[in-house]
């Protein structure tokens, strides 16, 4: 017999009280249930969900779950041949795209892996990824599946004007959302912002669930200092979606205002070289150190003061709340996930999107008084701590899990 813990939401958006989800107090005799985590990128992958999956596996597992992660290797491709099917919308028009092809390529190498690999059943898969849910459900139509959509990948295309608004891939990524909404059993999604994007996309928005990311405190070690020049760090993949070139544009006002600055760029990307001329063209080549990629940046970050990442669009921005917990003032674009992880002059700044003197003028207010920076970095950890601990999406998730195999 297994002793499990289930928490009880109060709304849709499962924002819980603290006391209820009281780990001495409320406690039901369940059946523990064989589980599979579906990822896209492995578990190594940088990044918000394959950061955090692994430990929503290890805390299940010692609440007696039996919970298995699955991943697609980097070194498969075009490995698989099975005829790719949609039932929501007719494909037809797609094909032939570069893009369509490739996604529609990738479903099928995930679901030859699956295949190949996958020898047992499960009770439930909960899918991180779109391809995941799709590929899964295909091989095992009669496992009840979960989806969380982290983000939008037409989105990022679109910023990264890599695609068009309304061309052809972008209706075949935004097609998609009906196929997975036709074949998941339950969708969540991590943050508001991104529940009212997919309004036209799905056909029942008000029954995906919001479930925001949750991460382990003990992963995260502030650490006292005082550093005579303010430190400035922002950790991201190195593509146009982050507004990198706006904040170099923000620190080059910054740097004719006469505030000394050092900038921790820490991630890779395809437009590094173009950021490395950027930074030398507007004479910040001595104040910006580019790292490249490192797989822990949160051991690094709580040596610094502010966060800072001006993005074009954030589905959650996981980042943001890593850095809270370093206790790091924030500062973020308004929009998307930012804009609710942040409660603008409480516990970080907001500035609007594209805005680079905007930007300026927020690192400006928190680099020249350093008490209102420690006052925004100590509520940013608090309201981390309180609503993105991975405690409590363990008691989230544990709910869901139970309501979706009972019916």
């Amino acid at each position: 017999m297994y002793v499990l813990l289930l928490a009880y939401a109060s709304d849709a958006t499962f924002h819980l009280q603290d006391d209820e989800y009281n780990w001495n107090e409320k406690f039901k005799e369940l059946v523990a249930m064989q589980i599979l985590q579906a990822m896209f990128f492995p578990p190594e992958q940088p990044g918000g969900v394959s950061s955090m999956v692994p430990y929503i596996q290890e805390r299940f597992n010692q609440l007696e779950y039996e919970m298995e992660l699955f991943s697609l290797p980097k070194r498969i491709r075009n490995k698989g041949t099975d005829d790719v099917v949609f039932t929501t919308f007719d494909v037809t028009p797609f094909l032939g795209n570069a893009l369509v092809e490739k996604y529609i390529q990738t479903y099928r190498d995930y679901l030859w892996w699956v295949k190949l690999r996958i020898k047992k059943s499960y009770d439930l898969i909960h899918a991180h990824h779109p391809i995941a849910a799709l590929a899964m459900k295909e091989a095992f139509p009669d496992t009840k599946l979960i989806l969380t959509l982290h983000s939008s990948y037409e989105r990022e295309l679109i910023l990264n004007k890599k695609i068009k608004v309304d061309g052809i891939e972008h209706r075949f990524l935004t097609n998609i959302y009906r196929e997975l909404e036709d074949r998941a059993d339950r969708i969540l999604t991590v943050s508001q912002a991104f529940q009212n994007y997919l309004v036209g996309y799905v056909d029942n928005v008000n029954s995906i669930k919001i479930i925001p990311n949750g991460f382990d405190e003990k992963r995260f070690r502030p650490i006292a200092h005082e550093n005579e020049v303010a430190q400035l760090i922002s950790v991201c993949r190195l593509v146009p979606a982050k507004g990198l070139d706006v904040l170099l544009k923000a620190c080059a006002k910054l740097k004719e205002r006469g505030h000394p600055f050092v900038l921790h760029l820490i991630g890779d990307g395809p437009i590094r070289t173009q950021l490395e001329t950027m930074a030398q063209e507007l004479g910040l080549y001595d104040d910006i150190i580019f790292y490249g990629y490192m797989l822990h940046p949160e051991e690094f970050m709580p040596f610094f003061d502010i966060f800072v990442l001006p993005s074009r669009a954030e589905a959650f921005g996981s980042v943001f709340a890593e850095a809270a917990l370093c206790q790091l003032a924030l500062i973020g674009s308004d929009v998307g996930g930012i804009s609710e992880q942040i409660e603008h002059g409480v516990n970080g700044l907001l500035v609007p999107v594209e805005d680079d003197a905007a930007l300026a003028d927020a690192l400006e207010t928190v680099i020249i008084d350093p008490d209102y920076r420690y006052l925004l970095a100590r509520a940013a950890s608090d309201k981390a701590k309180r609503d993105y601990s991975l405690q409590r999406v363990i008691a989230q998730l544990n709910k869901v899990y139970h309501e979706v195999s009972q019916y």
